[in-house]
Formats: structure tokens, sequence, C-alpha cells
């Protein structure tokens, strides 16, 4: 009789702890069974260290983990489902731009409780973004399709990627790095956007992505006046000439002399212009409602033909796609930009890099200041403000569905992305500061900004 009531009573427990927990789970899915079998295959496990690597122009988002051996290989690429603004840095806050850099991302920026199914920050803005005076807050890799300055992975796609970081964490790791760029850096894409104003830049970065090209092997950031300085081994901020393998200069002296070969046997420089960003050709397919080929590069997308992609953001600017304008009178006068499909690889850098030189780092930016810092010493290339790209009126949804004939849901959906606002808004309040220098683990966030990051419209970023 007692063991009865026992049971019962802890049945009864049971049930009232069913009721009252309404947290959500999600972040405590497992691996997916096919990323297990592919760990192992490579000889890795779930609790190794990882690294992100992203690329705007060719949407596509690489996670990578460390072997036994010290050095990182490719674990699996995900397909970006949406991101917002144009090839180039974040320079201010409300400019729909994705950030591009060098950053760190701890347990602390891990958000479970994400408006966008899951989420962490990319740690924007760290010091290198502080120092040339940029703007900005919750910018984010997140789950859904819609982007006012982060990148939108999925529902599915966030699912897997937060679970291998988590389980990285579980292992030990204490931050991974986050890298972004504006696409490849191969020296086609060099040759071809050498003329872009971003590409002191772009060049910059570069350097970081040439060190892990070679080493597999995670580069060490630090801050060299207002620019990135990297190297292979530990380096301190203001080390503005950190000691290289050989092999990563002559893979530099490589690209320089290919990406000389190319613009003499006539590669023109374009610039690519967006509308309003983009996303990987696969989701073109998807959201056209047909189903991708069984050797589909990304099968996360072949299992359901008439699967939802949740809310979009403004999916005008993304049926517009992307256009190239010829510079240094490439075209003939009168000729309109060549249209190119979002696939397509393109960038470049041609002009020598300036002699670096040691400059004090710049107070950040105050509360409400919105305006990037434009003083720059002669000597050291900083990227100029990218070109806002042309309003295409506002995310109606008559025009939604006239576009893309209703196929990415119905009333169901929410609209939590809103169009770019004719001017940039006041700046919020103030959060903790991320990052005290790139490479370098950064403070917790309280947990109610954390939840917060992405409840509206009216979100920073």
């Amino acid at each position: 009789m007692v063991l009865r009531s026992l049971v019962l009573a802890g049945v009864a427990l049971a049930l009232v702890a069913c009721q009252d927990d309404t947290r959500s789970t999600r972040h405590l899915a497992p691996i997916p069974p096919a990323t297990m079998a592919l760990m192992a295959s490579k000889g890795l496990s779930k609790n190794d260290p990882i690294l992100v690597r992203a690329y705007k122009k060719e949407a596509e988002m690489e996670v990578w983990k460390r072997g036994s051996d010290g050095q990182y290989a490719l674990l699996k690429t995900f397909p970006i489902c949406r991101w917002s603004g144009q090839l180039g840095p974040k320079v201010r806050e409300g400019d729909r731009q994705a950030p591009e850099g060098f950053y760190t991302v701890t347990p602390a920026q891990m958000n479970p409780n994400s408006s966008f199914y899951l989420s962490f920050d990319t740690g924007f803005p760290n010091a290198f973004d502080r120092a040339n005076g940029r703007s900005g807050s919750y910018l984010m890799v997140h789950g859904n399709c819609s982007s006012r300055g982060c990148f939108a992975m999925t529902d599915e796609a966030i699912a897997e990627i937060y679970a291998v970081a988590r389980e990285a964490f579980a292992g030990g790791q204490r931050g991974f790095q986050f890298q972004s760029y504006p696409f490849r850096m191969t020296a086609e894409n060099l040759a071809k956007y050498r003329q872009d104003p971003n590409m002191p830049f772009w060049k910059n970065l570069k350097e970081g992505s040439d060190i892990f090209e070679v080493t597999k092997q995670e580069p060490k950031v630090a801050l060299c006046g207002r620019r990135y300085a990297f190297g292979a081994t530990d380096i301190a901020d203001g080390t503005c000439a950190p000691e290289l393998p050989a092999a990563v200069a002559q893979k530099r002296q490589r690209d320089e002399h290919e990406v000389a070969e190319l613009v003499a046997k006539g590669v023109a420089p374009v610039r690519l212009v967006y509308e309003d960003g983009g996303q990987h050709d696969t989701f073109r397919t998807a959201m056209a409602s047909t189903l991708p080929s069984s050797d589909s590069a990304f099968p996360i997308l072949d299992a359901r033909p008439s699967r939802k992609l949740g809310d979009v953001s403004r999916p005008e600017a993304l049926a517009m796609g992307a256009r190239e304008v010829p510079l240094e009178g490439a075209a003939k006068a009168g000729a309109k930009p060549k249209p190119v499909p979002a696939t397509a690889l393109a960038y470049a850098p041609a002009k020598p890099d300036a002699p670096l030189r040691k400059v004090a780092a710049a107070a950040p930016a105050k509360a409400g200041e919105a305006k990037a810092s434009t003083k720059v010493a002669r000597a050291e290339p900083v990227a100029a403000e990218p070109t806002a790209s042309p309003s295409l009126g506002s995310e109606d949804r008559p025009l939604y569905k006239r576009m893309l004939g209703n196929l990415l849901g119905s009333a169901d959906e929410t609209a939590s992305a809103a169009p770019a606002p004719a001017a940039p808004a006041a700046a919020p309040p103030r959060r903790p500061n991320l990052t005290s220098a790139p490479g370098k683990p950064q403070a917790a966030r309280p947990a109610q900004d954390r939840r917060a990051e992405l409840s509206g419209s009216a979100r920073p970023n």
C-alpha cells in the first residue's frame, strides 16, 4: 500500500512538472546521426574544437573541426538562406550590413531562447571594429530566413550548428573563432574586384585566411593600429609584422602573381551590387517549389519539396538578384550592368598594401553615436563606407504573393523582418562589451539581454 502511494505521488509530481515546464529543449537536440557518422569517417569526435567560416557572395557557412593532429578538417558546409546589405564590413547601427572580420564566440553568446529558433552572437563589434569607429549590436547567426544584418540559416541548419558548437564547448573549448568574408579569397575574385573601395580591408582579411589555408590551424589575431595583425603563434596587440611560416609567404606571392596574370589577360574590374543581400542558389530552388536533384550538395533541402523557409526578408530584393557594375571604363558608354547568378564567384585586390604603422586605438564610440570615424592615417588603408542599396519600397504581402506565388507560407508566418528604415534609429542603451580584443574570450552577457536580442523588428543590428 505504501509503495502504491509513493508511485502515485511520483506520477502526480511528474505530471505537474510537465505542465509547469514550458521551456524549450530545442537547444538540447543531439547532433544528427548522419553528421556523427561523417565525423567518425574523418577521425573526428563530437567534443573536438570547432571553427566557423562564412562567405557572403557564395552564401555558404563552413564548420571545421580540429583533429588529434592539431589541424582543422572541414566537417560540413551549410547554405546560407539569407544575408542582408552589400559585400563589405558593417559600419554603423542600422545599415543592414552583416559583419566581416575575425570574431570569438563563447558559451555566453549562445542563445537557446532566440526569437529565431536558436542563435549565437558573432561578437561584433570587436576591438578592430571599435578602433575603426564601427557600431552595431546583436549581429547573429540564427534560424529562419530573415536578415537585418545577420546570417539566417533556417531552423534545421542552426539546430545542427548549435548542437555541434554545444558539444565542442562541453569538450572544453572556451570559444570558437568565427571568420566572416565577403567571398572566397581566390585569385579570380581578387582580380575581378580589385578596384572595390573595400579591397584594402579585404586584403587584410586575406592575411588571416592564408594562415588558416596553409597551416589548417586557427590564426592568432591582434590589433595593429586600425588593422588586423595575424600570426601562426600568439601575438600581442601592437605587433604589426609577426613572423610567418615560409609556406604562408609563398602562398601570398603565388596569389599575387596569379592576380597579376589575370589582370594582364584582360579580367575587367567590376563591383558587385545587391538590392539587399542574397542567399544560396539552392534556396531559390526551394522558393520556386522545385525539388533539388538527389545529388544535391545540401541534402537537408531535399527532404520536402514544399518545405517552408519561414519568414523571408525582402523577397522582392532577392528576386532582383545581384549585378556587376563595370569600373575604370570596362564597359561601353551607356551599357547596362550585367546580371550575374547568385552563386557566381568574384573577388580581388591589385594595389600593394601601404606600409603598416602603429596608431593608438580609438576610444569606443559613445552611446548614441552612429557615424564612423573618417580620420585615418595616410599609411593605413581602411575600407570606405559601402554604397547604400536603393530602396525598393515596403515589404508588403500583396507584392510578396505576386512575385513568389505565395510559396513561402501564409498568414501563419510572422512579420519579424522589417524594411530598412529611411534613417538610422537612435542607438539603444549600450550593451556590455563582448570582446576585449579579437580572438580573446568574452565576458558573459546578462541572460535577459540574450533572450531579447531578436525580440522584434526594432531590434538593433
